[in-house]
């Protein structure tokens, strides 16, 4: 009893499904065993006794037929009431046949065979003694000599033969009745053992509710108001255990976590301060970070815009000294005005690139549904001359529909197309291809050329603002373009890198997010478009 009192929840489940399981399968066995039985009697008495009995009512038909067509015929001599005599004995001869057929071996079956060949043997000594007698009598026109074998001992004979058929009968109905008791007996047994089941899943039932209850719930209950000690402030407080050993085992894990969290609580007071004071300082850093980038960006915009009007007015008399005195001077002098002319105009173009990179994000119209390949068809006609002139191509088809600002898109797909047509080799007409590919829930962007290419080492620095690789002589341009491209894409929630596993060129590729909508072209404009003209 005490190693009972030790087990497990588990051990106590698995033991009371052993036993229940036990116990079915014993009531299955024998309940499969009384179906069978029932089944097998049921069987006799709907294919075996049945057909049986009417068979012997068949039986004693066709005998009285035989019968009956003889005691007419030696009457009459009339051939043709002798057709019952044949038909009767014919059915007589299928019904012995089928009655074998369906007697099995048991000792009631024999008994029954027994009677069914005393009844075969008398219908063929009837016929050996009396009837084929009178028949050929009568065939032989001997009328008298038929009739007085019938008047003899036809009727005796005859009468033996029909008890020998209410025998049959008699015996036939004895096996009907042994498989019909052999059934109810059967039947009642079903029953019983269905009852028998109910009771054992009740009492089974009742014993998990009874082990839940005492080893399960109410202990769980226990340990449950005891936490909820604990979580009220209580720390102090030991938590005890109860009922089954895997109970107990789980409330001593919860107070030992109540005692480390007791053991915790000081330390945790202690850095919740030290935290407290970090995050005060981190707000006041962020806070100071917010405002130097508002106030760099308003100086960039400032800036740039207020170096507009002087520089203009530079620009402008340096260019008035090269009309009037170009070619009135010296030699050296038209070189001066020459490089304070271009110094000039570079400015501009580099204020004009600080002033638009100053304003991305800053001066926003809101974000709409923007058709890539229809920005691509006004890009294409921008920079037509530079194409024509390059005698180059440019190529962009299935471009999709995104979310951003169309003005913003248009700069940075003219950014990189205008790079592309710059950035080109010697005796090699350059082609740009624009074109794109879903990935997951983005969409991926790219631009590829067949131009000189960027070296691995400058892959990074050449999205730095103001970052050159090649003399202002070699290229023109200020070194903004990429820095302001990736500006717009990360604006727009992407990124943007080169891909330095290209080899033909270079190929500059960015992500945009997806929308749930309208991210197909329809089918006008989702076909290549090549953009191609020979100077």
């Amino acid at each position: 009893m005490a190693a009972v009192q030790g087990w497990t929840l588990r051990q106590r489940a698995v033991a009371l499904t052993v036993v229940v399981g036990v116990i079915f399968a014993g009531l299955a066995g024998v309940a499969a065993f009384t179906a069978a039985e029932s089944r097998e009697g049921l069987t006799v008495l709907l294919d075996k006794t049945g057909p049986m009995r009417v068979a012997g009512e068949s039986l004693q038909s066709a005998l009285l037929d035989q019968e009956t067509a003889v005691r007419g015929y030696a009457l009459t001599g009339d051939v043709e009431d002798l057709t019952p005599y044949r038909s009767g004995s014919d059915t007589e001869q299928n019904i012995f046949r089928q009655m074998n057929d369906l007697l099995g071996d048991s000792a009631e079956d024999n008994r029954v065979r027994e009677q069914l060949e005393a009844v075969e043997s008398g219908a063929q000594e009837w016929r050996a003694v009396i009837a084929e007698p009178v028949i050929a009598a009568v065939q032989a026109g001997d009328r008298p000599r038929a009739q007085q074998i019938i008047d003899q001992g036809s009727r005796q004979r005859f009468d033996v033969l029909r008890a020998d058929v209410s025998k049959l009968q008699d015996d036939i109905l004895t096996l009907r009745n042994v498989f019909a008791d052999q059934t109810v007996t059967a039947s009642n047994l079903l029953v019983f053992l269905l009852v028998l089941a109910a009771a054992v899943i009740i009492v089974a039932g009742a014993a998990l509710l009874v082990l839940l209850e005492r080893f399960v719930v109410r202990p769980v209950t226990d340990l449950a108001a005891e936490v909820r000690l604990v979580a009220s402030g209580d720390y102090q407080h030991r938590i005890t255990g109860s009922g089954a050993p895997e109970l107990a085992a789980l409330a001593a894990d919860v107070d030992g976590m109540r005692r480390k969290i007791a053991d915790d609580l000081a330390e945790v007071t202690r850095a919740r301060a030290a935290i407290e004071a970090t995050n005060k300082r981190l707000e006041e850093q962020t806070e100071e970070l917010t405002r130097s980038n508002r106030d760099l960006e308003q100086f960039a915009y400032v800036a740039s815009h207020d170096l507009q009007e002087p520089l203009r007015k530079v620009a402008s008399f340096c260019q008035l000294l090269q009309r009037r005195y170009g070619g009135k001077l010296d030699e050296r002098a038209d070189q001066y005005i020459y490089f304070a002319v271009d110094g000039a105009q570079r400015m501009q173009r580099l204020i004009n690139d600080l002033l638009a990179f100053s304003r991305i994000g800053r001066i926003t119209a809101g974000f709409t549904e923007v058709n890539l390949q229809k920005v691509m068809d006004e890009v294409s006609g921008q920079l037509d001359a530079a194409r024509e002139y390059a005698d180059g191509e440019i190529i962009y088809h299935d471009l999709p529909v995104i979310r951003g600002e169309e003005p913003l898109l248009t700069n940075l797909l003219a950014n990189l197309v205008n790079n592309a047509l710059k950035f080109r080799k010697p005796e090699v007409p350059p082609r740009v291809e624009i074109k794109s590919r879903r990935v997951g829930d983005q969409w991926e962007i790219s631009c590829e050329d067949n131009g000189i290419g960027i070296e691995a080492e400058f892959v990074d620095k050449v999205f730095v603002i103001f970052q050159r690789l090649h003399a202002k002589d070699a290229y023109p341009g200020t070194g903004i373009g990429l820095a302001i491209a990736k500006k717009i894409v990360e604006y727009h929630g992407g990124r943007i890198w080169i891909d330095s596993d290209y080899t033909g060129g270079t190929a500059i590729r960015f992500m945009f997010p997806a929308i749930a909508a309208a991210t197909e072209l329809p089918s006008d404009q989702g076909s290549p478009q090549l953009q191609e003209e020979k100077a």
